[in-house]
């Protein structure tokens, strides 16, 4: 009689051994695509930052331009922001992408070059990935 209870027995736990292998397999599938589909947000992410604080990385470098060859060009106070969103570029933690203060650097990044834009009744704005004229249309390099 024991060796039906057995035969039986492994019947019965069949299901359950199935399901367990295909959890740990289906886990493991999941675990690899997950990690090469995070990497290719984290690159797409990673540019679309890279890209945008090199925007204002040259837009700061223009504007700094503009003031040694002429430093009457702008205001006081258009002087002071673009030194402050210098600083705020230079304080940027690039190497430190978990770092808790980059959303926060960044929307502050994006106000101050709106500040500057809009003292010197510039209408230019950085929008997905391009500069973009306020009326909506593309500019051309």
């Amino acid at each position: 009689m024991d060796s039906i209870d057995d035969i039986f027995g492994s019947s019965l736990n069949l299901e359950e051994t199935h399901f367990k292998d295909g959890y740990d397999e289906g886990y493991a599938d999941g675990l690899a695509s997950g990690k090469e589909e995070g990497r290719q947000v984290g690159l797409k992410t990673g540019f679309e930052v890279g890209e945008e604080l090199g925007f204002y990385r040259g837009c700061i470098d223009v504007w700094s331009s503009a003031i040694r060859v002429d430093p009457n060009c702008f205001s006081a106070r258009i002087h002071k922001r673009i030194n402050e969103m210098d600083e705020m570029l230079q304080q940027y933690p690039i190497s430190e992408p978990e770092n808790e203060s980059v959303s926060d650097l960044m929307d502050s990044l994006r106000l101050k070059f709106r500040v500057i834009c809009a003292t010197m009744n510039m209408k230019l704005a950085y929008n997905n990935g391009y500069p973009e004229a306020s009326d909506g249309e593309s500019i051309e390099f």
